[in-house]
């Protein structure tokens, strides 16, 4: 913020000066320095540039004893959106955010700067009159997660890496099936023991290089050279072979007709086997990577892209994780959660339920109360889906028994006894310890409220522990109780087996040895089974959890998308996220039809 803007918005916010706007107040000059924090002669300085440019009214007192009079000439929202709008009409973004991050004033004015901030972002795009493109501008209330796909985490990211990458085949999760990208053809053994794949020729990679098949092995060889924590899915693979540029061949050691899956997720995107994705992340991707550091990243499109062009040519997303969410904002696809006005219906909705849950983890790999099953069944009751989303409400749209919303619906639904609760959190042993709940900031804290005052009902004490994200899992671990949230591929039984056999998920991070080799054990050799088998080895394996309380299933939740009338081509991508790659901006009819006057 400029320093008029900066001295103006102290004044006028100084309880002890106690100005109004348009209305003379006494004031003397010691209680201007006070609230200036500059000595008497600067304050001269600044009433004289506030005055000048149109912030105050200023009459000196003359003589002993008469007090100099100050009025405020414009409110502080109207100077703070004033010098927003002139932030982002230079282009200063980082700046922009700052503001509205920084400065100290009320919520309410800073959600409806937030207001103002997206109308020039997330809620539509245009043409940038200097270099002729189109350009769409999200803002994220995260800093930006690791990209890297062998360690790629949380959805957004996940996302991220579907728009700059591709990979050998795609899975169709309407009609079930897989379609080729990279690979035009594939075919296996009859034993499924040797998959073939036959790629396009002609693609490209962001930094000019055709793709071949040494591309592809090198990116799975890398998977193994990095230790990706999706590893364990990929070990019936004994060797890849190059068997032309455009054909591999993979020898496996047993039957796997999960195959497809492996080569469809993002942990497999091809990356070029010359370049190093800790310097630089290269695809084949419709959008290529052009900036990215801790404030934005800013995404190109690729003009040698092998299949489509993207229609936008150019998209900047700038990380805000000052501006936490609440309940008002809304989920925008491809961004964080925005604030709405809530008169604006210029906008296009789409709502999409997505696949798993949020939910709460026990962490058994510390000591306490909560490895006893009866602690834990009260926490089940305490813990309530049907009272979570009768009492929360907002986007927390039906109760969950499973991360599959389908598996969840069929099942029988009445609210839990506190009363129960009480008599099974005494016979548990439990003798009035503190329990640590962990939570993310903003995004899980009414839940954890919620819980913490159901658990006091019961005379159980929770000890709220936020963290600012759910991506580093240090303060995390320290907690015996886990809030957190799984949002499932719409390729679903990859999600689920990848949240079991995850390395790096809070799931794996909270269980013991022994009891994952109890999952180990179940899930050994669900590759080899054809689908339908497959299905009910996990609902088997989501059976375990529930009857031994290992994971709480709390409510599924309802990603909730609003963009501006002027945007189309509106497609959901993975997790709900709009594919970017299909959005088109439409200009005004206004300009479309208006014609030149006559000289």
């Amino acid at each position: 913020m400029d320093t008029t803007t900066t001295h103006y918005v102290r004044l006028a916010t100084a309880k002890e000066l106690s100005l109004k706007l348009h209305e003379p107040v006494p004031v003397t000059i010691d209680s201007l320095s006070a609230a200036l924090c500059c000595t008497p002669r600067n304050v001269k300085f600044i009433l004289r540039k506030l005055e000048e440019q149109g912030f105050i009214h200023w009459h000196p007192g003359r003589g002993r004893g008469h007090h100099s009079e100050m009025t405020l000439l414009r409110s502080v929202n109207e100077s703070l959106e004033n010098h927003l709008r002139e932030l982002i009409g230079r282009g200063k973004i980082k700046e922009a955010i700052e503001l509205i991050g920084n400065v100290d004033i009320n919520e309410t004015l800073q959600e409806q700067l937030l207001r103002s901030l997206n109308k020039h972002m997330g809620f539509h795009s245009h043409v940038e009159t200097a270099s002729g493109q189109d350009v769409l501008r999200m803002m994220r209330s995260r800093r930006q997660g690791n990209l890297d796909p062998a360690f790629v985490y949380t959805a957004f990211e996940t996302y991220l890496l579907g728009q700059v990458g591709n990979t050998l085949v795609t899975y169709d999760a309407k009609s079930n099936s897989f379609q080729p990208d990279l690979a035009h053809m594939w075919e296996c053994s009859e034993d499924h023991t040797v998959w073939i794949f036959y790629l396009r020729k002609g693609v490209r990679f962001h930094h000019g290089r055709v793709m071949t098949s040494k591309d592809v092995q090198a990116t799975l060889q890398r998977l193994h050279g990095v230790h990706s924590p999706s590893i364990w899915l990929y070990r019936d693979i004994e060797r890849a072979e190059i068997t032309g540029d455009y054909c591999i061949r993979f020898k496996l050691s047993r039957p796997n007709r999960f195959f497809l899956h492996l080569f469809s997720c993002i942990r497999m995107t091809i990356l070029p086997y010359d370049m190093d994705v800790y310097e630089r992340l290269i695809g084949t991707g419709p959008f290529q990577i052009t900036k990215i550091n801790e404030d934005v990243l800013e995404l190109g499109a690729f003009e040698a892209y092998y299949g489509i062009r993207p229609h936008l040519d150019q998209v900047h997303i700038w990380f805000v994780p000052d501006l936490g969410p609440n309940d008002r904002y809304y989920e925008l696809p491809g961004t964080s959660r925005l604030k709405l006005p809530s008169t604006d219906f210029n906008t296009n909705s789409i709502n999409y339920p997505a696949l798993g849950c949020q939910y709460m983890l026990f962490n058994f790999r510390k000591e306490g109360i909560h490895h006893h099953p009866k602690f834990r069944q009260a926490l089940r009751m305490v813990y309530d889906s049907v009272a979570l989303v009768k009492d929360l409400g907002g986007n927390r749209i039906t109760p969950a028994g499973s991360f599959l919303p389908w598996k969840s619906e069929i099942q029988d639904w009445t609210e839990s006894s506190l009363e129960h609760a009480r008599e099974l959190l005494y016979s548990s042993g439990y003798q009035g310890e503190t329990i640590a709940l962990s939570y993310t900031l903003n995004k899980d804290s009414k839940a954890a409220e919620w819980l913490q005052r159901r658990a006091q009902v019961i005379g159980l004490r929770l000890a709220m522990c936020p963290c600012e994200d759910n991506i580093h899992f240090g303060e995390t671990m320290n907690a015996e109780l886990i809030m957190a949230e799984e949002i499932l591929e719409e390729d679903w039984q990859y999600g689920m087996i990848h949240f079991f056999k995850n390395l790096s998920n809070h799931f794996h991070m909270c269980m013991t040895p022994d009891l994952q080799s109890i999952l180990d054990q179940k899930l050994d050799h669900f590759a080899q089974l054809p689908s339908i088998e497959r299905a009910e080895l996990l609902d088997e394996a989501e059976e375990m959890l529930r009857e031994n309380n290992w994971i709480l299933h709390g409510c599924h939740m309802n990603k909730r998308a609003q963009l501006d009338q002027s945007i189309f081509g509106m497609q959901t991508a993975e997790f709900g996220y709009m594919d970017i790659s299909q959005l088109w901006i439409k200009i005004s009819s206004e300009v479309c039809f208006a014609s030149k006057e006559s000289p």
